[in-house]
Parts: structure tokens; sequence; C-alpha cells
């Protein structure tokens, strides 16, 4: 099974024609679809959170049993009918099994955020303790957020990263863990471009006689190509995301311990939600497959190896790198040393056709709705055949933007290398 993006013959993703039946039935949504296609073909996508779902994925998604109700787990069905979604589900666990070389799996989750949901709802009780990198130093919403349900039903503790050289503070952590005594501890980030060391978040996990959760969503695609260390070994439980790097559908997944197996199950359902999509269950399995071969492995060593230039062409522009660099295929940087706030980096980028995020940069004092610092991913201009040598052309022309270059003719030039590939059709 192989890839099929814009290096290996895809380059009509961006040239979509609605079909005949949505035009005659819906032509407005017709046409906004069209115009997403059109934005897609005219600009590069640098959201770290977005990929390219390949062409298999995005055919299973479309299958017989994209309504198809089937509530429950294999052999343990609400309804008739569900013999194919059964053998579809277990295969979908196999291969999520062997690629992860997990004891269990859970491929149910519609999202890395409903997964987290339900890694709590099996290890924890509302009100418990949890630790868990800060927001504002690169943490997720679903870990501590008051605006979410992490941050009203438990006691989250952020822990953060050094002042001196962004990284996390583990004798931080550790003397959170010793104070607070947590019920679990949360070790992964959304935006932290390097990897955790999960063995010693367990090491320091076992000393308060605390669960291990990984936050893997981020990272989900490098541990399955061997390209980041894997927290299977350690976590508990790892939370992570079918799309993103793996260029699966939009989804989580959870794998754990065969202990804590039956737990995981019942939090997920009937917990937290209900009847599965198993269009989209279906095209993990696609995914995990896909993610299984050589092709996937390359591709994402195009990602790193794209990253970390990209990291040193904004070095070279005058922005600073968050700690000093990338082992991933993430890019973090503070654009306050070219008088910039992440917002109006954003803006800017964004007239010119490269698609980035403002992030919170920590220890900054600038307000959350502005920020001083840029958020960037590789995943799908690497899906779209762009490698080091397109990147580090990228990191220029974002660095000219940044530096007050016209949006126009940088415009232009993105437009010329998605032609180039192939993306644009």
């Amino acid at each position: 099974m192989t890839l099929t993006d814009a290096a290996h013959g895809r380059t009509t993703e961006h040239r979509w024609e609605p079909p005949a039946a949505l035009s005659a039935t819906d032509p407005e949504l017709a046409d906004l679809l069209s115009a997403e296609a059109e934005r897609r073909a005219t600009s590069l996508q640098l959201l770290a959170g977005e990929n390219l779902a390949t062409e298999a994925v995005l055919a299973a998604l479309a299958g017989p049993l994209v309504d198809k109700y089937a509530e429950g787990y294999p052999g343990h069905r609400h309804h008739t009918g569900c013999a194919v979604a059964d053998s579809t589900e277990l295969l979908a666990v196999a291969r999520a099994r062997t690629l992860f070389a997990a004891e269990h799996a859970n491929v149910q989750p519609r999202s890395g955020t409903s997964a987290m949901l339900a890694a709590f709802a099996a290890l924890l009780r509302p009100g418990d303790t949890v630790l868990a990198l800060s927001l504002e130093h690169g943490g997720h919403l679903s870990c501590g957020s008051r605006a979410n349900f992490s941050g009203r039903w438990f006691d989250v503790i952020g822990y953060g990263v050094r002042e001196e050289d962004g990284r996390i503070d583990l004798d931080q952590v550790r003397e959170l863990a010793r104070a607070h005594r947590p019920k679990a501890i949360i070790a992964g980030a959304i935006s932290y471009p390097r990897h955790p060391d999960w063995a010693a978040f367990r090491e320091i996990a076992d000393e308060a006689d605390a669960y291990l959760v990984a936050a893997a969503a981020q990272v989900t695609g490098l541990v399955a190509a061997g390209l980041a260390p894997s927290p299977v070994p350690y976590a508990d439980v790892v939370v992570a995301a079918t799309h993103k790097l793996l260029r699966g559908p939009r989804g989580g997944l959870l794998l754990c311990t065969g202990e804590l197996a039956d737990r995981v199950d019942r939090a997920v359902f009937p917990f937290t939600q209900g009847g599965a999509a198993m269009n989209e269950v279906a095209a993990k399995a696609v995914a995990f497959a896909q993610a299984a071969t050589p092709e996937f492995g390359a591709y994402l060593q195009r990602a790193v190896d794209g990253a970390r230039v990209l990291a040193d062409e904004l070095a070279l522009a005058g922005a600073r790198p968050l700690t000093g660099g990338t082992d991933t295929h993430l890019v973090t940087a503070d654009v306050a040393p070219l008088g910039l706030t992440g917002a109006q980096a954003e803006r800017r980028c964004a007239a010119a056709g490269l698609m980035l995020g403002k992030c919170a940069v920590p220890f900054d004092p600038a307000p959350a709705a502005e920020t001083s610092g840029i958020r960037l991913g590789t995943g799908t201009a690497a899906a779209l055949g762009l490698g080091p040598a397109e990147l580090a052309e990228v990191g220029r022309l974002i660095g000219g933007v940044l530096g007050g270059a016209a949006p126009a003719a940088a415009g232009q030039r993105v437009r010329e290398l998605l032609r180039e590939t192939g993306a644009a059709g």
C-alpha cells in the first residue's frame, strides 16, 4: 500500500471539482467547496495541525460504512447488520496495535480532544489533581484550560519550560509532583518542537504514584515512522490523533496497557460518546497500513528535514526559534525581535498565501490575543512534495514578508512553487 501525494501522482487534490449530484442539488454549497479548493491551490498550508488525507483515506471515508450505525464494540453491538463493521474495526485495532507496539488500542474517538476526555474519564474523577504543561508554555486546551472540561472538572497544576533554553523543566515537574501528589501527569504538548523525555516522566509518575498520560497527537505520525521516541513503553495511556502527520481522517486514537483496556473502552463508549463513525474507523485502518510503509517514513523524514532548514531561515531573518530549533515537523518562533506580534505576523503571511498560526511564547508579557510567537508545521508541505530546498525558500519568503516585503510578490512565488510540485493541478 503506497501513499498517493503530489510526489506520487496526486496532482488533482487542489483542483477539486464538485460532483454533478452536489452541484445539481446544492449549487451554493458546491460553490463554497470549490472556493476552498481554489484557496488551497493558491496558498501553502503551514498550520502544524493540518495535513492532506491520502486518496485511499478519502475513498474509505466516502465508502459504504459512511451511514452504518455500529454502537458498541465488535461482537457486542446494539444494532444488527454489523458483521462487516466488526471486521473493519478489528482490522483497524490490529493495525494500530502492531504499528505502535501497543497492548491495546481504541480507534473510536472522534478527535484528539475527545480521546483526552476519555483518558481522563478512565483514570480520574472530577476534582482529582493533574500535572500538565501550561497553555502559556505550549500545552493544549484539553490539558487545563478553564474554557475546557479539563480545567473546569479537575485541579490542573501547570508546569513549564526553563527560561534560559525553552526546554521542559523536569526539576520543576518533580517538585510539583512531590508537593501536590497528582493522580495523573500529562506529558506532551501542542507547541513544543522537542521530543519529551518519556522515561523521565515515567520515573516522576512512579515516584508520585500517578498515572502517566502521553499527549502525543502532534507526533503520532513521527512515532509510527520511528522518527520520534515512542511513549507507548512508558505511558499508561497514550492520546493520539489520526490526522495531522498520520494523514488519516480527522480523529483520535487511544493506546494503553492491557490492564487498562476495559476502563479505556468503557470511557469511550458508553461514557463519552455513542456510536462510532465507522467510515472514519475504516479510514483509520487505511492510514495505519500506509504509515507502515517505507514511503511514509521517507515522507516524514522530508518533513523533519524541512522543518530544520525552515527554523534556520527564520533565525537568519531575525526571528528567534524557540528552544533553538526543532526535533520534529514543528517550528515555533518569537517574532518580537522583528517588532511584530504573532497576530500581525500571521496576517502578513496570510496575505502572501503562507498560512501559519500565532502561538504563545513562554514568559511573554504580550496579551493572549496577540502573542509574540508563530507556529508552523511542514506536514502538508512535505505531502505536496516540498523538500528541504523548497522549504528553505519558503523560510526566506516568510522572513521577507515579516521584514516588510510586499506580500504580492511572495504570493506569486508561493503559487509557482505549488505549480512546480504539481500541487496546484
